[in-house]
């Protein structure tokens, strides 16, 4: 028998008043929303210029769309398709969870362009002052999922083991936690040092490509750790989904760095 750290057993409900509840999750989104829009407004001034303050402002609600349509879409596309083709309708049942980053960020590229094609704004260099802050939001969303005690880590003997509710009786890697280090922390500390050289703003791609990339490693890493979902397992050559999705990431991440490297836009 290892020994395991208690499970903070926190609600996974804020506050509940009758039908209406705060959770934790939401807050999260909403606390990485605020944060990440208040310090995208400061980002967009640094020369070269790419945008107003009062263009981010607008660009909250697209992003906030792009993420909750995205993600949801992602998680049913990526994880779930039969059992959403047997029930369609759950598939807007957003309480009852399932959130997909891989779709999430795909839903906020695209409202991105669609942003920055709107605003006449040159959309690459706008991506690479929002994806600076993504990591506050990725942060906050790991958090969460350690207080509802869901995507717990594989089983393991380490002394920072935990027995989480729904995971049975072993004790498991806190991996929720190790991705909330490697996806929030060191992810956002790399994008803004690297963000305060003029030389990396004015070659637009580079920024984005090192998200995607730095993303998808970290990603990966964690995913040594986590516990598949149980529904799918292990797949290619013993990778899980999240790994998979997560190789295309760095590839494009990296030619997207190659390319900015090699493209100059004036202040």
């Amino acid at each position: 028998m290892f020994f395991a750290i208690p499970f903070p057993a926190i609600d996974p409900t804020l506050i509940e008043i009758g039908p209406f509840a705060i959770r934790w999750y939401a807050l999260a989104y909403i606390a990485g929303i605020i944060l990440g829009w208040r310090v995208a407004r400061v980002l967009v001034q640094r020369t070269p210029k790419v945008a107003t303050p009062e263009q981010v402002d607008d660009y909250v609600t697209w992003a906030t769309l792009g993420i909750i349509l995205g993600g949801r879409l992602g998680y049913v596309l990526f994880y779930r398709p039969g059992y959403y083709v047997t029930a369609p309708w759950e598939a807007l049942a957003l309480w009852h969870g399932g959130m997909s980053f891989h779709g999430g960020a795909l839903g906020v590229i695209v409202a991105t362009w669609l942003f920055a094609r709107r605003n006449a704004i040159d959309w690459v260099a706008f991506a690479d002052r929002i994806v600076c802050v993504v990591p506050i939001g990725l942060f906050f969303g790991r958090l969460a999922n350690f207080i509802n005690g869901e995507l717990w880590g594989r089983v393991t003997d380490v002394p920072w083991a935990m027995v989480f509710p729904t995971g049975g009786p072993d004790p498991r890697h806190p991996s929720q936690l190790y991705q909330a280090f490697l996806e929030g922390i060191v992810l956002f500390s790399v994008l803004m040092w690297l963000a305060r050289s003029e030389w990396v703003r004015a070659r637009p791609g580079i920024l984005s490509g090192t998200f995607l990339a730095g993303y998808g490693l970290a990603r990966i890493t964690g995913e040594f750790f986590r516990q598949p979902d149980a529904h799918l397992g292990f797949l290619f050559a013993g990778a899980t989904m999240g790994q998979l999705l997560s190789l295309p990431m760095i590839l494009i991440g990296g030619w997207l760095i190659l390319r900015g490297r090699a493209r100059h836009v004036e202040g």
